[in-house]
């Protein structure tokens, strides 16, 4: 892997947790959303991350050396919806009230997802120091024939 190779991986982890920072800011904003039924009530989302991988040739003395796999990057394979059960809680005099007298609530876990948004914060923000590092490497690098 190439000092320039940091780049690609820290600049896809950043995005895949400003995606992360998206989805639990989505979720705050509808936790206290109602509605009449199940189906038009708000469900918490997550992304889901994978990690991409290539082929790297092993480096070693010896002659069997095999390929090793190696991470170069994060990719999001998609959004999903939570399938926690949903709350629902007898209101008769709300106005979204169904026939029965519930009021549907998203399955929105405020604490859970504060959490989620300062491990996001705090990953998006490791990997900007990676890149700062890099560059200074880089930097210095550059400075050597001087």
């Amino acid at each position: 892997m190439s000092l320039s190779d940091v780049f690609n991986i820290a600049g896809s982890g950043m995005s895949a947790q400003s995606l992360r920072l998206n989805t639990v800011a989505s979720n705050i904003a509808n936790a206290e959303t109602v509605s009449s039924s199940t189906d038009e009530t708000y469900r918490a989302r997550n992304p889901v991350f994978s990690t991409i991988f290539n082929q790297q040739q092993g480096l070693g003395g010896s002659l069997f050396a095999q390929e090793h796999e190696a991470g170069s990057g994060v990719e999001v394979l998609g959004i999903v919806e939570s399938d926690a059960e949903l709350q629902a809680r007898y209101q008769p005099d709300h106005p979204m009230a169904d026939e029965d007298g519930n009021v549907f609530y998203p399955n929105v876990n405020v604490v859970e997802e504060m959490a989620n948004m300062m491990a996001a914060s705090r990953s998006y923000q490791t990997n900007v120091e990676i890149m700062n590092t890099a560059k200074t490497m880089l930097q210095r690098v550059l400075t050597l024939g001087q």
